[in-house]
């Protein structure tokens, strides 16, 4: 909510399993879209054939200037990414639910996210272009002390350290997210920690980085979201370190280290952990703008929340500059105070660490997973290094160039190589509208050429159509195309819109549309292959029986769509589900796919999505009833006792042959009638 994303925005989530938020934000891409499709269409139905039924009031009301540039259909990009491969994977399973075409999955660390490369502007064609993010979701690691009532372990395991080796993670996680914004956009950044150490001091040493106030501001949310009690950020606090020792100033800790400690800065202590003093640049910053969420006030969990807007490019500051030392990063508590760190000089470009090392894997300790009732599942990071060290172990990191400037470049083919981040992914390759099965599924289908026929992609290498063509958007198809062989580790992207299918004759097209994305195509698909069913026990019996008969007066049995079903052609056709408003438990419109056979009909949906219809729409548990699975049982047991008959004459002496009733039954049987697999 607090994010304003409207249509048509590109948005990216940094740290995004296990993807609760990440599906509202896709939600919020899509927003509309069906009803401008729909007003779009019908501007042209009678152009192209399309019967569309009476205008709905959302139709009507739809705004079309929302989102412009592709005849309604949603221009925006979630890109939603995870340092994990495993939990990208997870998120993969929980956003496909969606169906979006708007969706990209990437296995990146957040603090390391590499530039994403455009088509050079038209205005520009020499000069290089990349992806500027109208919005960034940053709900970055944490120690996670505000689920303290939900989570009971952190009673005995909460210790200061765990914030204090997050700190640095979580600015260069917020650094890098200001940097990929455009000006004028918004960063949230969130945590569900307490501790200012992971929050406010967070918020106040990034913009300290990335130019200050004047280039950063921190958004005033109070007027907003009403109903929400929340309390102003902090503007000052102390530290704890790892042996228990409080702190109220950075100078204090000098102060021990030079007088009582032999030099040593304690407990991996850092300056920039601490409020901002008169000479910082973000002295006097309004960090009362952020928002704590207390779990006694709403009972809820502990949250932090603010809310940041870039104002202007800038030139990030490198993370070691004026920086005062810090501890080792090896576990011990002390590190020599006169060993400053030098800055690193700037790169032409920054090379991320070769995930297949065992050093540049991300951490994984203390993994927290969220279960269904949405229990907390972001990484909680145990011991991350500290600067100084970290700041020597990365492989060329960053002279923390602006969002303007040189961006991050990945080393090319690493998605291919990297064999410990998981399976090697297959690649992205799009047909040519010109492909003979792309024109093949146009004839069949009889689609509006409104429909874009440069999106269709196969993920092999060869770049045919073998098992399923992918769908995308425009801008997803240009971020595929443009950084392929970049290294953009990419672990999904696309809607699967059509998958290959045993035809019984050469004229009936082999791709059926999947039911992922029946809902993008059905308003494109012409009459010819639309099915209209009103009647919900027609409906009812589509779904508890699969593979029922048509065949000689079968097809009686399905009330208004029985002729229609009767004389369509062979293949797949679209079932728009329209009914006629006098049923409040039926009054949604749907669009499933439905095969048509030589003998018999089949919903080509799950069973899994079969059953949960049945009982949300009719409170129905019936077990499915699988007819071809029935008739398949029936010709094995009538084989079986053909067999035994024909034992016995030959016991007997008889040399009549036995099979005849077996062939009778296996010559009704239709292979078509198979399930295939969904």
């Amino acid at each position: 909510m607090l994010m304003d994303l409207k249509p048509g925005m590109t948005v990216l989530d940094m740290c995004a399993a296990p993807g609760s938020k990440s599906a509202q934000l896709l939600e919020m891409i899509h927003v509309g879209e069906e009803s401008r499709v729909r007003k779009v269409l019908r501007q042209f139905a009678q152009e192209d054939g399309l019967v569309l039924g009476d205008e709905t009031k959302e139709e009507i009301e739809a705004n079309l200037e929302a989102d412009p540039s592709d005849q309604g259909r949603a221009t925006g990009l979630l890109i939603a990414n995870d340092a994990d491969y495993k939990r990208g994977h997870m998120l993969v399973h929980q956003l496909k639910r969606l169906s979006s075409p708007n969706l990209l999955v990437t296995n990146h660390d957040a603090t390391q996210f590499p530039s994403i490369k455009l088509p050079p502007s038209p205005n520009t064609p020499n000069k290089p272009n990349y992806l500027k993010f109208d919005r960034i979701l940053a709900d970055v690691p944490c120690s996670g002390d505000g689920t303290l009532r939900k989570n009971a372990n952190l009673w005995k395991d909460w210790q200061p350290g765990s914030a204090l080796g997050l700190h640095a993670t979580q600015i260069r996680i917020l650094v890098r997210a200001l940097q990929l914004l455009k000006v004028g956009g918004r960063v949230v950044y969130s945590t569900c920690s307490m501790n200012p150490v992971e929050n406010e001091s967070v918020i106040a040493s990034a913009i300290e980085r990335c130019g200050g106030p004047d280039s950063v501001e921190i958004v005033d949310c109070s007027s907003q979201l009403p109903g929400l009690k929340r309390v102003p950020g902090m503007k000052e606090w102390k530290i704890m370190d790892k042996g228990n020792r409080i702190w109220s100033t950075w100078e204090e800790v000098e102060q021990f280290a030079k007088e009582s400690n032999d030099g040593v800065i304690p407990g991996r202590v850092s300056q920039t952990m601490f409020p901002k003093g008169e000479g910082s640049d973000v002295h006097g910053l309004p960090l009362e703008r952020c928002m704590r969420v207390y779990s006694h006030l709403q009972d809820t969990g502990g949250f932090f929340i603010t809310v940041l807007e870039k104002k202007t490019d800038f030139k990030a500051k490198n993370e070691n500059e004026r920086k005062a030392p810090v501890t080792a990063a090896n576990g011990s508590d002390k590190a020599p105070a006169d060993e400053a760190e030098k800055p690193t000089e700037p790169e032409q470009h920054t090379e991320v660490e070769k995930p297949a090392e065992p050093a540049a894997e991300p951490a994984t300790e203390d993994v927290k997973m969220e279960d269904a009732n949405g229990t907390s599942n972001k990484r909680s990071l145990e011991e991350e290094p500290t600067d100084a060290e970290a700041a020597n172990k990365k492989v060329k990191t960053e002279a923390d160039s602006s969002a303007a400037a040189t961006p991050i470049a990945l080393k090319p083919d690493a998605t291919h190589k990297q064999k410990k981040h998981g399976p090697v992914e297959e690649p992205f390759k799009y047909l040519d509208p010109s492909h003979p099965t792309i024109q093949n599924i146009i004839d069949f289908y009889k689609l509006s050429p409104r429909f874009p026929t440069n999106r269709y992609m196969v993920r092999n290498e060869m770049g045919e159509p073998a098992k399923a063509i992918y769908y995308t958007t425009e801008l997803t198809r240009d971020i595929l195309t443009e950084n392929e062989g970049r290294g953009i580790k990419v672990i999904h992207g696309g809607v699967r819109m059509f998958m290959k299918q045993d035809a019984p004759s050469a004229e009936v097209c082999r791709w059926r549309i999947q039911s992922e994305g029946m809902p993008i195509l059905q308003g494109y698909v012409g009459e010819p292959r639309v099915i209209r069913l009103r009647n919900k026990e027609t409906l009812r019996k589509l779904l508890i029986e699969m593979f029922p008969k048509i065949n000689e007066d079968a097809w009686q049995a399905f009330d208004e769509i029985g002729p229609r079903v009767r004389d369509v052609g062979m293949g797949c056709c679209v079932l728009r589900v329209e009914p006629d408003g006098t049923d409040p438990d039926f009054a949604e419109a749907m669009a499933l796919p439905l095969w048509k056979s030589i003998h018999s009909l089949n919903l080509m949906l799950p069973k899994e999505d079969r059953a949960a219809m049945l009982l949300r729409i009719f409170n129905d548990t019936t077990p499915l009833i699988n007819v071809a699975q029935q008739l398949q049982q029936k010709s094995e047991a009538t084989k079986k006792e053909a067999a035994e008959k024909e034992q016995q004459k030959q016991d007997e002496g008889a040399n009549k042959d036995g099979g005849d009733d077996v062939q009778q039954v296996l010559d009704n049987a239709d292979v078509e009638d198979l399930p295939s697999p969904e």
